[in-house]
């Protein structure tokens, strides 16, 4: 027996089928299932070939017949073909996750699930982002000897450097130590082979999502979720199965460790938990903001004075974090001049960071008619007020999560949320932070649909090539075409939360209206005849049949044994 999530939330001890044998789990999510979600991922993959964020300097298709579909109508083509295994993907994540609602698939099922709709992507191209060509050259840089937290892409040949967007070309590495080792493996071990490269680092990639898969269920059981939603959000999403490993992010391998993390400090294994919480700051600094809520959780177990206790715990954590930090930085080579490109890196603009939203709409709207404005003040502006109100609102979830338990997890994750909407630069994939964490919580029915519809948006506003739909601005580019589908993205992500629900489409339910509005135009010829049919039919009220079924009555019986209710008629 395992507890349940009703469809308030709340959990109840109903049953649940549990499943000995992995022959017994295959039976579980239909085969048309996975074979659909299979071929979503697969034409994903071949599509991303021509649609994806593709090689510059591609050593296969470079002057061959098939280099066409990168171009004019081949590249058309390609990008069709993503979308239908885009739509092939989320509707079977959406069946699934309905069975998953019923009951009728366990946590193994959807990993298994998720395995098979991810295997197509290992191989394939980049997509969503160009970030793994980035990873390869700045491993590229330190292995020939460069500071990659001083030195871009531009100092290597074309061979690396050249795939690189012409943003990063000289911005130096923003990542950990850690990540920064990986890459510099997978390219001593691929040298200039960059197709290679990108397979080897997205398998590194992919360790995380398997990191994530382990640690879900004991984080469901200390926080109160269920683990086949928790894992139907998490490692078989689309959002993270097409952006997240499609585009070969390092976020998935951060939050990989952090989830782990998080789990052994829950166990009690507190110095052990923070140790890999390190690890996980060495691939990307984002993991740091949950080290200081889980001393608290730390603190609560202790004995003592609080302020001992207190003190004790971010004595032994501190030393730990700045152990294993440094262990990893010695083992790279690197140096700590990431902190630095961390505080000056701020040249990618995107809406979904708010702060650069709320400059773009008031500088584009308001701002550009008023003298001696300009955008980049608007900008600046905007930015630091994020950065001062994500402190406030990470200082003060902070102190509210002192008493420790799942409040100071739930408040973590309230703090990723924060860090993900309010920093300068905002990309999609930074949402699979709060998502590592705030999946293995008790969902509602509508916050599960909400985030479903939510993560569905997200690869459609995203375009195979990387780019990000939606700005306030587009120079020579026609805003009507991109609001117009930003608008359909929106109605796709309402139907993905209604269907997951089981509710009626947005389009029956226009349908129905429009038979009502029918109806109403011919209101005398369906209305009139009534009353003559009255005043002819004959009294039956005593008349009760000796052969009524039950399911044509409603109500009880009275005290005297008879049926009251009414037919229907």
């Amino acid at each position: 027996m395992t507890a349940e999530v009703s469809g308030s939330g709340a959990r109840t001890d109903g049953p649940t089928r549990r499943v000995g044998t992995w022959s017994e789990v295959i039976r579980q999510v239909p085969p048309r299932l996975l074979r659909l979600g299979a071929l979503g991922g697969l034409l994903i993959a071949l599509g991303g070939v021509g649609a994806g964020a593709v090689l510059r300097r591609d050593p296969l298709l470079t002057g061959t017949i098939l280099n066409a579909v990168r171009y004019g109508h081949g590249r058309d083509l390609a990008t069709a073909v993503v979308f239908v295994g885009v739509g092939l993907l989320v509707y079977s994540w959406v069946r699934l996750g309905r069975m998953v609602r019923a009951a009728q698939v366990d946590g193994r099922g959807v990993v298994l699930a998720a395995a098979a709709w991810t295997a197509p992507l290992l191989i394939g191209p980049s997509l969503y982002s160009r970030d793994v060509y980035s990873y390869l050259a700045q491993g590229a840089v330190a292995l020939h000897g460069f500071d990659p937290y001083t030195s871009g892409a531009s100092v290597l040949p074309l061979s690396l450097g050249g795939n690189v967007a012409s943003l990063w070309q000289n911005t130096p590495s923003p990542y950990g130590p850690l990540f920064l080792l990986v890459a510099k493996c997978v390219v001593a071990i691929t040298g200039d082979n960059v197709i290679v490269g990108a397979v080897l680092m997205r398998l590194a990639v992919f360790s995380g999502l398997a990191m994530l898969a382990w640690a879900m269920p004991g984080l469901v059981r200390h926080l109160g979720g269920r683990t086949s939603v928790a894992l139907w959000l998490t490692v078989a999403n689309p959002f993270v199965i097409a952006v997240g490993i499609g585009g070969a992010h390092n976020d998935i391998l951060m939050v990989g460790l952090m989830a782990v993390g998080v789990l052994m400090v829950l166990d009690g294994k507190h110095v052990r938990g923070i140790a890999v919480i390190a690890l996980a700051t060495a691939v990307k600094a984002t993991a740091v903001l949950v080290i200081p809520f889980l001393v608290w959780v730390w603190v609560a177990r202790m004995s003592g004075p609080a302020r001992q206790r207190f003190f004790q715990a971010c004595a032994v954590g501190g030393i730990t974090f700045a152990g294993v930090f440094a262990l990893s930085t010695i083992i790279a080579g690197v140096d700590l001049g990431w902190v630095n490109v961390l505080q000056s890196q701020t040249p990618l603009l995107t809406w979904m960071s708010l702060p650069c939203a709320v400059a773009e709409l008031l500088y584009y709207s308001v701002g550009r008619h008023v003298p001696g404005a300009t955008y980049e003040g608007f900008l600046g502006f905007f930015r630091s007020v994020g950065v001062y109100v994500l402190a406030a609102v990470l200082v003060r979830q902070w102190w509210l999560a002192r008493a420790g338990g799942v409040d100071a997890v739930r408040r973590a994750a309230i703090a990723l949320l924060a860090a993900s909407v309010l920093a300068p630069s905002v990309l999609p994939w930074y949402f699979t932070w709060v998502l590592a964490l705030a999946a293995a919580f008790a969902w509602k029915d509508r916050w599960l649909a909400g985030a479903a519809g939510f993560s569905v948006w997200m690869v459609l506003v995203t375009l195979p090539d990387g780019t990000i739909v939606a700005r306030w601005h587009y120079g020579s580019a026609n805003p009507v075409v991109w609001w117009s589908y930003l608008a359909v993205t929106v109605l796709i992500g309402v139907w993905v939360g209604r269907s997951l629900l089981g509710r009626r489409s947005v389009w029956s339910l226009l349908g129905e209206l429009r038979a009502r509005s029918g109806e109403a135009d011919q209101p005398k010829r369906l209305v009139e005849p009534a009353p003559r049919v009255v005043e002819q039919a004959p009294p039956v009220v005593r008349q009760v049949p000796t052969d009524v079924e039950d399911d044509d009555v409603t109500g009880e019986p009275d005290a005297a044994g008879t049926q009251r209710g009414s037919t229907g008629g």
